[in-house]
């Protein structure tokens, strides 16, 4: 069964994202006479390992859009001689000599359609700097043009608008690169006088720079007409392809209307909560302006709790100012309304209609506080039969286990795959020779576009700028969700775990190009809203959204704001708040439920355990403390008080020789929490394969107070990457973190990964994984 991984990322960190060699030119053919013309995206992941040096991986997408390929060769010139190649790479055979690198395709991927992209890349070294490759060919054939080209100018906008007395700008590069340096002026060819080049009139490309945008700013000039003005600019010169960007003036002496901006015009409030909108004036006033808030009919539950009076001045006009709206906590069962009216004196009011999001009301029928409390847990019958062969895994080989839904294909199946609808049947049968008791049923939903947008081992099939959100909704959760409604499920019990480590990345990791992009598309958010509202809306389905792990979200600067995100995604779904169960953590990764001989409060001869190198101002040692803070922190910013977290404890028990007995005796902290910590992980960042790991805590209902479940949710023996690049048709690449040989980077404080070697594809069976963590399990098996 081909599953996931399971990146997990601690901190926040940098990363340099830029996109080189785009052309769209038909150049030269091939022998097989196919006219090659190409776009290639080129994104280093650049790290320093000491001064001056450090390695990168780089990920490069090739597009094909020229005739049809049955076979490629990329190559490039890394501008600088310290720039290497490592021998590891995927999508591609890799090679280097001198300054040149080549790569020609492997067995699955050398067919290219027209519009066909593929994802390739390697792992390198540099020192000195890391500058992007100028150009790259397929084929010998440049792209952008399989012989030298005029380049043409590439403006970020055909037009732009100018205040009045204001300035506005536009961004222009090549759209390749040039055999010499180029100037490139932009003038005003026609139209209004008062339009002007203001700063960035002439710019200067080089062979090396000719990708990267340079700014043009244009003013336009104060004056007393009332025309809005336009002129053409043109951006261009000797040498290169000119492009032309109209310009308008905005003007600033015509008659305008004032009104309100009020957003948006509804709002739902949890009840014991809060929710906001915002309001400002449309125009500048000449004079202060004063905008009210009252509540009109309605539930009078429902009140203004501030802004209910805001003033806006000439200066601070164009700044939205926010009314935050309260749900007091009541013991009735109603979803109440009221009506807020925005006004200011001489203007036409605006409405806000606020709807209470009641916690007091009992759950839709069927559907029980605990999903796990009195149930028998399904048993995956793939899963059994791989961990029975094992050493000492019949002991376990009966413990329920989650089915990972990680691409489209995995909702059918195939001859050798269960199926979800497999999955669902055979639970059935099982729930039948249970006896009374109910059955509860696993599935993680995972298939978001730009998927582990920080992760290379489990990136996904589908991709943002690809139409990949409208096909995860209409190809991934409609379908999963058309199967988990027949009637003959309605008896299971069906949790959901609902796409494992998306929110935590839009708190983290925007600086990886994936993530930013998911983040500015709303890709993560909808997608996850859009399944919360499908699988919810069955009483006999249960959500949990995934929220990372201690050592991941653990710091104020990640804690808070993921709060706050998460309440903003689930309160924006059609349910609000009661589209959700709880939150799961530790999905997939090692970090111990519980560390016995120290608390986040211990201190080592007056040194507080927080200084340590292992917990690093970590607020949570633990992943107990961790979800037991972070439901804490739910409920008090609007999520139901009768919210359940989960626990993986698959594979964090680490049991064996390596495990103390008891807490340390040092006086040096970092000594003393080495010595006492039962996460035995060379660093907390480390996450793939992790040698000496264990079996965890047997699933089991209520363990603690807030707690609905410990759960086995990634299953023991499904390996997390790769730790070699191995050619797959997953979209799967190659992560240095899973190789036991790669000395680390910033997010694992250039430490060894600890991954086990000879590890396969995120998913399949890794034996010597599984055999470990039988031996290492903590409670021991038996």
């Amino acid at each position: 069964m081909k599953l996931h991984r399971g990146l997990r990322r601690w901190a926040v960190t940098a990363t340099a994202a830029c996109l080189a060699a785009l052309g769209l030119a038909t150049g030269q053919t091939t022998a097989a006479q196919a006219a090659v013309a190409c776009d290639v995206a080129y994104t280093p992941n650049t790290w320093t390992t000491s001064p001056g040096q450090g390695g990168f991986t780089a990920n490069i997408t090739l597009k094909n859009l020229g005739d049809p390929l049955t076979a490629w060769t990329l190559a490039f010139d890394f501008p600088t001689t310290t720039q290497k190649y490592t021998p590891t790479g995927w999508g591609a055979n890799w090679s280097q000599t001198g300054t040149r690198v080549t790569g020609q395709n492997l067995s699955y991927n050398g067919n290219l359609a027209t519009g066909g992209s593929t994802n390739i890349g390697f792992n390198g070294t540099w020192s000195g700097s890391n500058p992007n490759p100028p150009a790259f060919t397929v084929n010998n054939v440049t792209c952008g043009g399989g012989n030298p080209q005029t380049p043409s100018v590439v403006t970020s906008a055909s037009s732009v608008s100018v205040n009045e007395g204001g300035t506005a700008t536009f961004t222009a590069r090549l759209s390749s690169a040039p055999t010499a340096n180029v100037t490139v002026a932009t003038t005003r060819s026609s139209g209004d006088t008062d339009l002007s080049v203001s700063s960035g009139g002439s710019l200067t490309f080089t062979p090396s720079n000719w990708n990267t945008a340079q700014t043009v700013t244009l003013a336009a000039a104060q004056d007393a007409d009332t025309t809005n003005g336009t002129a053409a600019f043109t951006v261009g010169g000797t040498g290169v392809t000119s492009a032309t960007v109209n310009a308008t003036e905005v003007d600033d002496d015509t008659t305008q209307t004032q009104s309100l901006v009020v957003t948006p015009a509804a709002v739902t409030v949890p009840e014991g909560g809060s929710a906001t909108y915002t309001v400002k004036p449309a125009i500048q006033p000449s004079a202060n302006l004063t905008v009210t808030s009252t509540a009109g009919s309605g539930d009078a539950d429902l009140t203004v709790t501030s802004g209910g009076s805001l003033t806006f001045t000439s200066a601070n006009w164009n700044t939205a100012q926010t009314v935050t709206i309260g749900a007091a906590q009541d013991s009735d069962t109603t979803n109440g309304t009221r009506t807020f009216t925005v006004a200011s004196t001489g203007l036409t009011s605006k409405t806000v209609t606020a709807t209470e999001a009641d916690d007091d009301g009992p759950p839709p029928a069927g559907h029980v506080d605990n999903p796990y409390a009195g149930a028998t847990g399904y048993v995956n019958p793939n899963w059994k039969a791989k961990a029975a062969a094992e050493p000492g895994g019949a002991a376990v080989s009966n413990t329920s286990t989650a089915v990972w839904l990680d691409r489209i294909a995995a909702i059918a199946g195939s001859s050798s795959v269960m199926g979800l609808r497999a999955h669902l049947d055979a639970a059935v049968t099982q729930d039948a020779a249970n006896g009374s008791a109910p059955l509860t049923v696993q599935f993680v939903i995972y298939d978001l576009p730009n998927r582990d947008c920080s992760a290379l081992a489990s990136n996904g099939e589908l991709l943002v700028a690809e139409n990949g959100l409208n096909r995860y909704k209409s190809e991934y959760i409609d379908p999963i969700a058309a199967i988990m409604s027949d009637s003959k499920y309605a008896n299971l019990r069906i949790v959901t775990i609902i796409e494992p480590d998306s929110l935590p990345n839009l708190v983290t990791n925007l600086s990886f190009a994936k993530c930013a992009e998911a983040n500015s598309s709303g890709a993560y958010v909808q997608g996850v809203q859009y399944a919360l509202n499908k699988l919810h809306a069955m009483s006999n389905v249960y959500t949990y959204i995934d929220a990372a792990h201690h050592a991941w979200l653990g710091w104020d600067s990640n804690f808070n704001p993921s709060v706050n995100l998460f309440y903003s995604t689930v309160a924006g779904a059609s349910a609000g708040v009661d589209s959700v169960d709880g939150f799961i953590t530790n999905t997939a990764n090692t970090s111990v439920t519980k560390e016995l001989y120290f608390t986040i409060n211990t201190t080592v001869n007056g040194t507080s355990v927080r200084q340590s190198k292992w917990v690093d101002w970590n607020w949570y040692v633990d992943e107990s403390s961790f979800a037991q803070a972070l439901r804490t922190a739910l409920i008090g910013k609007g999520f139901k008080s009768g919210l359940g977290m989960l626990i993986d404890t698959s594979r964090n028990g680490w049991g064996g020789s390596a495990r103390p007995t008891g807490p340390s005796t040092s006086t040096v902290v970092d000594t003393f929490v080495n010595q006492s910590r039962i996460d035995r992980r060379i660093h907390a960042g480390n996450w793939c394969n992790q040698s000496g790991a264990g079996l965890g805590a047997r699933p089991t209902a209520n363990p603690e107070s807030g707690l609905d479940a410990y759960v086995w949710i990634k299953p023991p023996g499904e390996s997390d990457g790769a730790s070699k690049d191995i050619p797959n048709d997953e979209g799967k690449k190659f992560d240095r973190m899973c190789d036991p040989t790669y000395t680390g980077n910033d997010l694992n404080g250039h430490n060894l990964t600890g991954a086990l070697p000879d590890a396969p594809l995120s998913g399949q069976w890794f034996s010597a994984q599984f055999q470990e963590l039988v031996r290492n399990a903590y409670p021991p098996v038996n």
